[in-house]
């Protein structure tokens, strides 16, 4: 059964992710296929416009790590960095891509789904996304160029969304510019009715000019309202906490503030951050903090070179013990080393950003490109 499937119309090209009984895990075979694809197209002067959907009830709950983690126990860390050498490059070329790409975001959207989503023209959301990063409750940290969108949300949101995991819904997605549309049943039709309704107008065009397709996907979109207890309407708050230099100075700030606000996020953003890895939190406030000034290559680069030692256990084995706990012992306890924020020296930390000391280890090779990544806009 092919993992991913193909659709051609006209000139569209539909690519559906099909592994939905593991909610469309991004695996070795989909980078390749998708990377594929991808190539092909952008020389192809039949193909003006690129679809990409999941089949089921996910787009994609992320990159198939378990599968990275199993491989790197069983042989080495270089299966792992050819796979995540693959799929930066992928997201790169997404990123940087001269046709449009419209994302059907239906379900769960997260981790690895958003690098082969987020980064593209037209991100479409329903009434049942979901999407968040939840790389530090894994021992990871927000990869996939992940450091490029995240930094340029409004505010430090990125850094909120990065550090504690939050899951977003369309309304958040749509505001803070990581979705660019929104389409929800109505009263004649159900969502899915909707959806195919978009699908069939979008197989019907003869352009790649990106205002045409807008205005295609317009037509079908709503505006829909934030619900209250969202933490994007606390924006100043999560500026003031998020905008703390270290990990340990945005905890103690969220506490300060806890006892003023009687918001849920608040106590559950701080719940996150103590049952995440302090490492992994160190690493990704620095990633996203450097991705603020970088383009989307540079910051694919960057995340390799961190990846590379988050896989070879170079300074922490977190990475192992959060797949270990949360996807295939699934105790939902994992032991950190070292289990708290003070004992994660900056001197630690620093060398997630240096080069690999291994003679046959490489950095990203990015291919030149025309673009340096994409603007987010967002809604608020």
């Amino acid at each position: 059964m092919s993992q991913v499937l193909v659709e051609a119309n006209g000139v569209t090209r539909t690519l559906v992710l099909n592994r939905p009984k593991q909610l469309n895990a991004l695996s070795s075979e989909m980078i390749t296929c998708f990377l594929r694809c991808f190539t092909a197209y952008e020389e192809d002067d039949g193909v003006k416009l690129l679809i990409v959907k999941g089949k089921g009830r996910a787009f994609c709950a992320g990159g198939d790590v378990a599968a990275v983690v199993r491989s790197i126990n069983n042989d080495s860390w270089k299966y792992g960095a050819h796979f995540f050498r693959n799929e930066f490059l992928l997201n790169y070329i997404i990123a940087t891509y001269s046709k449009p790409q419209v994302s059907l975001l239906t379900g769960i959207v997260m981790g690895g789904g958003a690098g082969v989503s987020i980064h593209g023209r037209f991100r479409v959301v329903t009434d049942s996304t979901v999407f968040a990063m939840p790389e530090t409750a894994l021992g990871l940290f927000p990869d996939i160029g992940a450091s490029y969108f995240l930094s340029r949300l409004p505010g430090f949101y990125g850094e909120y969304v990065g550090i504690t995991g939050v899951r977003l819904d369309a309304a958040e997605m749509l505001a803070c510019g990581l979705a660019t549309h929104f389409v929800s049943s109505d009263v004649v039709h159900s969502l899915l009715q909707r959806l195919s309704l978009l699908e069939e107008s979008l197989k019907k065009v003869d352009t790649s000019d990106p205002f045409a397709i807008c205005g295609i996907i317009d037509q079908y979109s709503q505006q829909p309202s934030l619900k209250e207890k969202s933490a994007l309407n606390r924006l100043e708050i999560i500026n003031k906490c998020f905008s703390k230099k270290t990990v340990e100075e945005i905890i103690a700030s969220l506490e300060q503030e806890a006892p003023n606000v009687a918001d849920e996020w608040i106590a559950s953003a701080i719940q996150s951050m103590r049952k995440a890895s302090p490492t992994s939190m160190k690493i990704s406030l620095r990633s996203i903090r450097e991705g603020r000034t970088q383009t989307v290559g540079e910051c694919l680069r960057r995340e390799y070179r961190m990846v590379c030692h988050v896989m070879r256990g170079d300074f922490s084995r977190d990475f192992f013990e959060g797949c270990r706990a949360i996807l295939l012992d699934r105790d939902r306890n994992p032991k950190w080393m070292p289990p708290r924020l003070e004992e994660v020296h900056d001197e630690v930390v620093e060398k997630y950003f240096s080069k690999v000391d291994d003679p046959e280890w490489e950095d990203l090779d990015l291919p030149p490109r025309r673009s340096h990544g994409r603007r987010l806009v967002p809604k608020l």
